[in-house]
């Protein structure tokens, strides 16, 4: 039986090295001092707000400010990502999250006190060419105008930060820390260690006895706990749909679209585009169910691979180069920051024990960026580090070419480099396949993408706006009303020829995105948006007119400088209309059709 090494046992040279932060936990602790200075100094603008001299004073404060704090906290949390159960790591990431609500307490005066201004005068202010480097700032605060409340009200709300964290935070301890499953025996009588961080593999074998009897003790494993994570989701959605109500917002939906000025028929026609090609999908679960050679498909079969070529394991080495083979396409800079990626060790690789589960970039305005994987050698892991460098890309450029007030891209536009370096990827495999197993096995990956970013993230969408809306009628999310609420949107999603196992109602309890409410519409978009760029991306190399990556590029440089919309705009994806997501879904019934003759292929040549 498998067991996963203690932190301290991990070869350095494999684990991210974090002093582009801090050099070392005690340079960290030392710099808590002076973070509570910039609080104070920030603070010290209360009741000044009211001329454009010293609102540009406060954003210069409240910008050094965050440079600070974001160093602080990125450092603990990453510390803390390492090992969830690591004491010291926790005591660190606690105090850096109590400093977090004390400057968000510290600084709510601003917004409100600056919109209590008459708007003419408020209007003219944002014209002073004093706030030139601030104008976008300005705008977006005007749009909040409706939303904001009195500053003490805003105060009062910024206090409560880290109580209404708690419901994210139990959840994540339970799962993460807590959270224990029993061993998987495969075939071969073998026991296998089932863990978040491995359940995806185990599901991904060809063992079909190994992939049922994970399937079961993972899920039994949430069965047993889904009355504390039913009770800590309906927290997390009683306190945004509390939020929306006070902010005078229409539902809790209309407030997460307006964050990023998304206008709710993005949403709507993502929904309506991906129930309108169901069919496509089923036709891809029937055959998965025929090249499986099944009788009955169940959901402990969605994962499984569907050819040969899929069962290869690949070194990190290997990964790394396959990666920049990929990205090729987009220039000698890029592939030179890929390669400097690696190099300087931006990546924390392997899992260990308590390490958290899946895969992020993150990073701030003064460190490099961050990639934490948990790689295990299947060609799904060699995906995941292209689809995390194209994270860190973005906000290596966008940091590179913009002011610290306008480096942070926004959550609309965050999956659209990771998605198009994963597309990349893919479409290299294709060219280079030898066989038609090997073409099969990329197949199936560009099908999963589709899968799980577009149809499934779509699905979770839908659980969402569904557990919301009736929150926001009186409704109570109980255990019963979530499991029924997700069961039935599988027979949706799914179709007809999946056998629907009764333990999958616990799997949104699994999904850690949903405390993050009204995000995960934007994998879909994201990876629509990431089909149309990759194809113009790849039909530069056989035109030689390099206009879509230059446009592309400058797309990634652009930060938050600009609404989210219209930068996919100047990139050339316009999502005023629904027709990305078609031509997305359109693009996915011709992979599952060359899928079908791909197969007939692998049949002739057995």
């Amino acid at each position: 039986m498998e067991t996963l090494k203690e932190r301290k046992q991990m070869d350095p040279a494999f684990t991210w090295d974090l002093s582009s932060l801090f050099k070392d936990d005690q340079d960290w602790e030392a710099q808590l001092p002076l973070l509570d200075e910039k609080i104070k100094a920030a603070a010290s603008f209360r009741g000044r707000l009211n001329n454009a001299e010293n609102i540009r004073q406060y954003f210069e404060a409240e910008t050094d400010l965050e440079l600070l704090l974001s160093d602080i906290y990125e450092y603990a949390f990453l510390r803390k990502c390492e090992d969830t159960a690591a004491q010291d790591a926790l005591k660190m990431y606690a105090s850096a999250m109590s400093r977090y609500v004390q400057a968000m307490t510290a600084t709510a005066f601003a917004q409100p006190e600056m919109l209590a201004l008459p708007e003419e005068q408020l209007q003219k202010i944002t014209d002073d060419p004093l706030l030139a480097d601030y104008r976008y700032t300005m705008v977006k605060l005007l749009r909040e105008k409706p939303h904001t409340l009195t500053a003490d009200q805003e105060q009062l709300l910024a206090s409560f930060g880290e109580v209404f964290s708690a419901p994210k935070d139990i959840a994540n301890t339970l799962q993460e820390a807590d959270l224990r499953f029993d061993p998987a025996q495969d075939e071969n009588g073998e026991l296998h260690e089932v863990a978040d961080s491995s359940y995806i593999l185990l599901q991904s074998s060809r063992d079909r006895v190994l992939r049922k009897n994970a399937f079961d003790s993972f899920y039994k494993g949430y069965g047993g706990h889904i009355n504390t994570f039913a009770s800590t989701y309906a927290g997390e959605v009683k306190y945004y749909t509390a939020q929306a109500r006070v902010r005078h917002y229409d539902s809790s939906r209309a407030m997460a679209l307006a964050g990023e000025y998304i206008p709710d028929s993005v949403y709507d026609n993502l929904v309506s585009a991906v129930r309108a090609h169901m069919p496509s999908m089923y036709r891809y679960v029937r055959l998965r169910r025929r090249i499986l050679g099944v009788d009955e498909l169940h959901y402990y079969d969605l994962y499984a691979p569907l050819a040969q070529g899929d069962s290869r394991r690949y070194t990190y080495e290997q990964a790394q180069q396959m990666v920049l083979d990929a990205v090729a396409p987009l220039g000698k800079e890029y592939g030179g920051t890929v390669r400097k990626a690696f190099r300087e060790r931006w990546i924390d690789v392997y899992p260990n024990k308590g390490k958290s589960v899946g895969a992020f970039s993150s990073g701030t305005y003064n460190s490099n960026p961050f990639i934490m994987t948990n790689f295990t050698g299947t060609l799904d892991s060699v995906s995941t580090i292209a689809h995390e460098m194209g994270h860190s890309m973005h906000t290596w450029l966008s940091r590179k070419a913009q002011p610290p007030q306008y480096a942070d891209y926004t959550l609309f536009v965050a999956e659209v480099a990771s998605t198009v370096n994963e597309n990349l990827m893919i479409e290299q495999l294709l060219a280079k396949a030898e066989t038609p197993q090997e073409k099969l096995a990329c197949l199936n990956q560009y099908l999963e993408g589709f899968k799980g970013t577009v149809y499934r993230q779509t699905m979770f969408a839908e659980f969402e706006q569904k557990a919301h809306a009736a929150a926001e009628q009186g409704g109570a999310l109980t255990p019963d009303t979530l499991n029924e609420i997700y069961l039935q949107l599988i027979r949706d999603y799914f179709g007809p020829d999946l056998v629907i196992d009764d333990q999958v109602r616990y799997e949104w309890a699994h999904i850690p995105h949903f405390y993050r409410p009204f995000y995960v519409y934007k994998y879909a978009t994201s990876y629509s948006a990431a089909v149309a760029l990759s194809e113009a991306i790849l039909n530069a190399q056989k035109t030689g007119d390099q206009t879509a990556v230059r446009r592309y590029l400058e797309f990634l440089s652009m930060g938050g400088s600009m609404d989210p919309l219209d930068e996919l705009k100047h990139a050339g994806v316009d999502f005023t209309t629904p027709q990305p997501v078609n031509a997305a879904l359109d693009k996915f019934e011709r992979v599952v059709a060359e899928a079908e003759k791909t197969y007939e292929e692998c049949l002739k040549t057995q």
